[in-house]
């Protein structure tokens, strides 16, 4: 056979036609979450909507810059996989809390440069801590990100969150038709066009929705057709130690979120994320939040619904995603195809979420296949921290009691569960041999090496 060399998937370049329309997907995918978060602060700031136009526009265009650093990269900053990068929910409430309790915008734009920095410098150490992400919890990281995103889908189907029609039957009629034609599409669709399931799910879906009265295209008429986003436009950044203090446990937080994220993409995509590589993205990640800090948004981190994309489509190239963070920064600089995005409904959005979200959990599931659960405490390591991972998102009022930090930290699922998994499986996988242990009692994926933790098949014992 011949011995030229072939590029790996990650770094194929597609053409020009299905560049564009892969990378339109990532896009769709990924709006509503990004546009969320500057809604959500500056509605309880209760900013005019001057100033929240103009929030998400710049959320926009930093989404954009981000994603390419992530995907493109450049020195140590970048993972280099399929990665799209958008503002983190789990700064949202201390977010709201610095902004309503006098610090205003300045004050959270100065904490959420600190926490950048801080990611930046933090990023080596965590890329260290890669050898505790054995097989067994990484499969249970994706698997509780997958069904954390679940109901994310589902307040989409439903009409959106807080929407007046909400739970109505003609929307979870509209979210189903567009999963009927997602799977239709992918079932009896050519390759390629099966790999834009999503897109023509979206597509076809928005299509029906407008003459049934789903849309509302009025914002695109008043928004502008050109605005930049320029550094320091709600004035410059305030330093306080309270709000400093906050969005550094955030940045905690993100750091382990964006960590299961990439070894994700990492199983996804046949390219193993390895110390330096993670530590790369995670450098990403903070520069992304000190440009949010500079250009009047809010703290980046991998998205995770992405990610189910990239495992539904099997269409692994970075370039790809690169393409859908360039539209982004196309949105950013044009108000008015923003808009034009903003106007498709919630319930197609949940159609398409509940496969792609759903692709997620399946992937989680498909790692802990090669998992060993024999003569072992696996099982356990697996069930607490799916259910310490599910706790918050079933019941959302969990932690109201606790703390500002620990709600921070655990009303996040993913983080939750996250940090859940990697502590019992140092309990449980970590301590020294117990004498008379039968050979195939071994914990599985025990990163003797440090290099072993991620995707290895170890663990397939006869």
């Amino acid at each position: 056979m011949p011995t030229t060399a072939q590029v790996h998937p990650v770094d194929e370049t597609p053409p020009l036609r299905q560049l564009a329309a892969f990378g339109l997907q990532h896009v769709l995918a990924m709006y509503a979450g990004a546009v969320a978060v500057p809604l959500i602060v500056g509605g309880a700031m209760k900013l005019s909507p001057a100033d929240l136009a103009y929030l998400i526009t710049a959320d926009l265009l930093v989404c954009g810059i981000a994603t390419l650093i992530q995907c493109v990269g450049f020195w140590r900053f970048g993972v280099r996989l399929p990665i799209m990068q958008g503002c983190t929910f789990a700064a949202v409430s201390p977010m709201v809390l610095i902004g309503t309790t006098g610090g205003g915008l300045p004050a959270i734009y100065g904490s959420v440069i600190v926490a950048g920095l801080a990611i930046v410098l933090l990023a080596p150490v965590f890329g260290r801590l890669l050898r505790f992400f054995p097989p067994l919890v990484t499969g249970t990281v994706i698997l509780i990100i997958g069904v954390s995103l679940l109901p994310v889908a589902g307040n989409w189907a439903a009409g959106g969150a807080g929407a007046k029609g909400f739970g109505e039957p003609k929307n979870l009629a509209l979210a189903a038709f567009v999963l009927a034609v997602v799977l239709g599409v992918q079932r009896f669709a050519p390759a390629f066009v099966s790999r834009i399931a999503v897109l023509i799910g979206i597509a076809v879906g928005l299509a029906v929705a407008v003459p049934f009265g789903f849309t509302d295209f009025s914002g695109v008429g008043n928004a502008d057709w050109v605005g930049i986003s320029t550094p320091f436009h709600f004035g410059a950044p305030e330093f306080k130690v309270s709000a400093i203090v906050s969005m550094l446990v955030v940045a905690l937080v993100t750091m382990t979120e964006t960590t299961g994220d990439l070894i994700a993409v990492g199983e996804m995509t046949g390219r193993r994320v390895e110390p330096r590589s993670l530590a790369d993205g995670l450098r990403a990640d903070g520069l992304s939040s000190v440009l949010g800090g500079v250009f009047n948004t809010f703290p980046y981190t991998a998205y995770a619904q992405n990610v189910g994309l990239v495992g539904m489509t099997r269409v692994r190239s970075r370039w790809v995603v690169a393409a859908a963070g360039g539209i982004l920064v196309l949105l950013g600089l044009l108000p008015k195809l923003g808009a034009v995005v903003a106007a498709i409904p919630a319930p197609v959005l949940g159609g398409a979420g509940l496969v792609m979200f759903g692709t997620v959990a399946a992937s989680g599931l498909r790692t802990l296949a090669r998992v060993d659960f024999r003569g072992n405490n696996n099982l356990t390591v697996l069930a607490v921290s799916v259910a310490a991972g599910m706790l918050p998102v079933g019941v959302p009022t969990v932690y109201a009691k606790f703390p500002d930090w620990f709600q921070t930290v655990m009303d996040s699922g993913i983080s939750a569960g996250c940090l859940t998994a990697i502590a019992l499986n140092l309990l449980f996988n970590h301590p020294p041999a117990r004498t008379g242990s039968a050979p195939d009692a071994e914990p599985e994926g025990r990163p003797a090496d440090g290099v072993e933790a991620v995707g290895t098949s170890r663990n397939e014992i006869a």
